[in-house]
């Protein structure tokens, strides 16, 4: 179990998250179309995993811009924004900003995502979704690098996970 925050206030996740050198647990998630994607969808693509509770708070929304901006000099990676929110919300928010370079990924079939990467949130005013955490794989699903930010209400680490791209 991962300790972290909410602007201060200590809250804890299910679990840690997985190991790095490690292979990436697979999922089963629900992309904007209502289609059901694993990891074997993006298969030989290099994977950043943009996990956080839903895209409709300030830091969620300025880190998907971000990592937007990013895909755009990183042509071999795929940027996937992974939340608790329905697709709908998830389509709306990023037609809204034209953000056209990530993929966007519900958890609305596919609650065990949480559980597998040790994200769900146990407790506080937002347990049920996803604490605010980055997972960099490889093509083959090997993991590179993860970060669990500490504070839900700070960005990523976005230099780190670039870096660890290779």
């Amino acid at each position: 179990m991962a300790k972290i925050a909410l602007r201060g206030n200590p809250i804890h996740t299910s679990g840690d998250l997985p190991k790095v050198g490690g292979k990436a647990p697979d999922f089963k998630l629900v992309t904007k179309d209502l289609k059901d994607v694993s990891l074997a969808d993006y298969k030989g693509k290099k994977k950043i995993l943009n996990i956080y509770p839903s895209i409709d708070t300030p830091v969620c929304a300025l880190s998907t811009r971000k990592f937007n901006e990013h895909a755009k000099q990183h042509a071999d990676t795929v940027m996937l924004m992974i939340s608790a929110d329905l697709p709908f919300a998830q389509g709306r928010f990023c037609g809204n900003e034209h953000l056209d370079n990530v993929v966007t990924l519900s958890m609305m079939r596919g609650q065990k995502f949480a559980e597998d990467y040790g994200v769900r949130i146990m407790d506080g005013p937002l347990a049920g979704v996803t604490a605010r955490a980055v997972v960099v794989l490889d093509g083959s699903d090997k993991i590179l690098h993860t970060e669990m930010v500490p504070d839900i209400a700070s960005e990523p680490n976005y230099e780190a996970a670039l870096k660890a791209l290779g």
